[in-house]
């Protein structure tokens, strides 16, 4: 029995667009609630909400059952965090704040088992394998897991073709934010120069053979991102639609 399908990795090889939405309330029931909206996938954030190991499982349990996939977003590259994400289950990471090849190669390895990697093996402790029940685990996990990387300073759009010719990773996602205030333009993610910066990204990223990312609330800019090829394009923020729900419902009485 080889490890299970990775739905999403296989969607973005296929070239479809996949459509989905932040995770930062750090809450299982809240995550029940995005995984039965219909999105294609859900970014579990472990780097700017209030997520641990255990509150990213449970979310991941959650999503699991729902047919949206789920991706684990890190607070930072390191082995361990991966190693302890893909034991918990998950099968698609997404690290922040990459800035050159050597950095992507390393995450590749933290992805992979040895002798391609340096993921520790111990799949029969981890819930990724069934705890044990899946007898295949450590010769088809590698193959299952979808690593992206976020590009979002100049200098990791500098090293873009170096980072795009590393073998192993799934695809790139461009993050307008930290790109923006990198570039001068703090608070301003629509900036002429950032949105230029962008839209070439994600060109040459669909020009390759890797996956065009981003996240971006503005339906005309996401719309444009996935005619320029962007493939995994998330349109909104839990949190953000959330508390703009609350202050408009308390607004629209207390006016």
């Amino acid at each position: 029995m080889p490890a299970p399908t990775n739905k999403f990795k296989q969607a973005l090889k296929n070239g479809e667009k996949q459509i989905g939405c932040w995770i930062g309330l750090a809450d299982s029931y809240c995550a029940e609630i995005a995984a039965s909206a219909g999105f294609d996938w859900l970014l579990v954030d472990g780097e700017h909400a209030p997520n641990d190991l255990r509150s990213m499982l449970t979310q991941l349990q959650i999503i699991e059952k729902s047919n949206s996939s789920a991706a684990v977003r890190l607070p930072i590259g390191e082995t361990w965090m991966i190693k302890q994400a893909l034991d918990a289950g998950a099968q698609t990471i997404l690290v922040p704040m990459v800035e050159s090849a050597e950095q992507a190669r390393k995450l590749v390895k933290a992805c992979h088992y040895p002798p391609n990697g340096v993921r520790g093996v111990g799949a029969s402790l981890a819930r990724a394998s069934n705890f044990g029940g899946i007898p295949d685990y450590l010769t088809t996990a590698d193959e299952q897991i979808c690593l992206l990387v976020q590009v979002e300073s100049q200098a990791g759009m500098d090293a873009l073709d170096d980072i795009l010719a590393v073998e192993g990773i799934d695809g790139v996602f461009i993050g307008p934010a930290d790109l923006a205030a990198d570039m001068g333009y703090l608070g301003s993610p629509k900036e002429p120069k950032v949105i230029s910066a962008i839209e070439n990204a994600i060109s040459k990223i669909a020009a390759s053979d890797k996956a065009a990312g981003i996240l971006t609330l503005d339906e005309t800019f996401a719309n444009r991102c996935m005619a320029l090829g962007a493939t995994f394009v998330a349109v909104g923020i839990d949190v953000t639609a959330y508390a703009n729900a609350m202050r408009n419902l308390a607004s629209k009485f207390k006016s």
